[in-house]
């Protein structure tokens, strides 16, 4: 039997840097991957749907803006396969890095799926049916989730799909519903729409993003209705039928029952945790009731050497977040000072068209908090930039402390936003104020001066 100082089950964006972290120093470390090195995110999430979103980007200029740019052409050739195609590339180039990295820190890779014989030891079930028996110090779970699947809807990866399903798919739907107007959803509406499919989307809440500020949700459905994209919120799907061109999708808005045809139907609700069949109760790890481990700030599970991350402790479903906690949970184990994850200061982001970036507190969550808060907030309508680029819509919107002026928080919809918030969560971090954001010079013309504006904005 290998023993081993740690063990990481899970080989995501979490798991290969906590194996990393713990292997620099000087533990002994393996890592299990059931799947693929780099997890879901590198190999069929958001590496290759970012570039998916770049090829995207071109076709919709192409298609709708090009007369805009001085650019004519005649019979338009828009291949959606070579799209997919480069997007596995860009995936295997970083899946063979990380097996890489591997090496380079001498870290043992154990193909199979990881199950718990006690709280010391772990059997490598592999494809091929054979079992390995493993033995550590000290765990690290990122085991991550799986798609949420509606009851009675069975995606079957032809006409009805879920993510891993969709980005895999060479061919690009005539005409696509997706249901689920969260990060993912929107996504897939923004790459399908820009190649000139008919989108529709649903989302059972008010409106898109929901775990968004309700104006960036807003604004994203007008940019959408823009787009051509049909959006239905405050709606739900009640049932799918198979037709012999498609689905049929029935949809309940309050009292009112429609009817939406299309070739396919992305499932798009949510996660669930990977906790089952892990073997956790033999090792005496609690969990919550629908599966989520159960963890302190940096990571600690109830048994005190096994440790989880990332998606499958349902803190924040992110993947810079799991690598920020792999980290965390590494140094932990390995008894290097470290901090423990402030999940407030978490960057999210969303890359539809436009893009959602936020942070921390928005209006809404201050005031239930009881927080006294101001926002200051300045539109693209004027950045040099954005107009240059021709993307200035969008606004940017930054909370701060009614009383100290410290940042809490902030939501920008419009282009490139995501590229913009590390200045807002290192301010916030910092307990900085509006007014040291304000007096903070931006290089001129850049989309990063919507910061300063908005800093500026309150003393108007």
């Amino acid at each position: 039997m290998n023993k081993y100082d740690v063990i990481v089950i899970g080989a995501g964006p979490g798991g290969y840097i906590a194996a990393i972290r713990t292997a620099e120093a000087g533990l002994k470390t393996a890592i299990i991957e059931k799947d693929a090195l780099g997890g879901v995110c590198l190999n069929v999430g958001c590496i290759p749907s970012k570039s998916l979103l770049k090829n995207a980007e071109i076709a919709r200029t192409l298609r709708k803006n090009a007369a805009l740019f001085g650019v004519s052409f005649d019979n338009l050739q828009l291949d959606y396969a070579a799209a997919v195609e480069r997007s596995r590339k860009v995936s295997k180039r970083l899946n063979q890095g990380v097996g890489f990295l591997m090496k380079k820190n001498a870290i043992d890779v154990y193909e199979g799926t990881a199950v718990f014989q006690d709280a010391h030891s772990i059997r490598v079930e592999k494809a091929a049916g054979e079992a390995e028996q493993l033995e550590a110090d000290a765990f690290i779970i990122a085991a991550g989730t799986h798609p949420f699947e509606i009851p009675g809807i069975t995606p079957d990866g032809e006409k009805i799909l879920n993510y891993r399903q969709a980005i895999l798919q060479p061919r690009l739907p005539g005409s696509v519903i997706i249901i689920g107007g969260g990060a993912i959803g929107v996504e897939f509406a923004t790459i399908w729409n820009s190649y000139g499919s008919q989108v529709t989307v649903v989302e059972m809440k008010d409106h898109l993003v929901p775990n968004e500020d309700p104006e960036a949700g807003a604004e994203l459905e007008r940019a959408f209705k823009k787009q051509g994209i049909k959006v239905k919120t405050g709606a739900a799907l009640t049932g799918v039928t198979k037709t012999d061109h498609g689905v049929l999708a029935k949809i309940r808005s309050g009292n009112e029952e429609s009817e939406i045809e299309a070739e396919q139907i992305l499932v798009a609700t949510g996660f669930q945790p990977n906790s089952q069949g892990l073997g956790l109760e033999s090792a005496g790890v609690e969990t919550h009731p629908r599966g989520w481990i159960l963890t302190d700030d940096r990571g600690k599970t109830n048994v005190g050497h096994i440790y989880a991350i990332g998606d499958i402790t349902g803190k924040i479903l992110l993947a810079h977040a799991a690598s920020a906690m792999g980290k965390t949970a590494a140094e932990s184990i390995a008894g290097l000072e470290t901090q423990p994850l402030n999940i407030d200061l978490i960057p999210h982001t969303t890359f539809s068209f436009p893009q959602i970036a936020s942070f921390g507190l928005t209006e809404t969550s201050a005031q239930e908090k009881g927080i006294p808060a101001r926002a200051a907030k300045a539109g693209f309508i004027a950045n040099g930039k954005a107009l240059g680029i021709a993307e200035n819509e969008g606004w940017a919107k930054i909370l701060y402390h009614a009383e100290t002026g410290v940042v809490l928080g902030a939501t920008l919809i419009g282009p490139e936003v995501s590229e913009l918030l590390p200045e807002l969560t290192l301010a916030a971090s910092k307990r900085l104020t509006v007014k040291d954001l304000s007096n903070n010079v931006h290089a001129h013309p850049t989309l990063s001066e919507i910061i300063q504006e908005a800093a500026e904005s309150i003393r108007e």
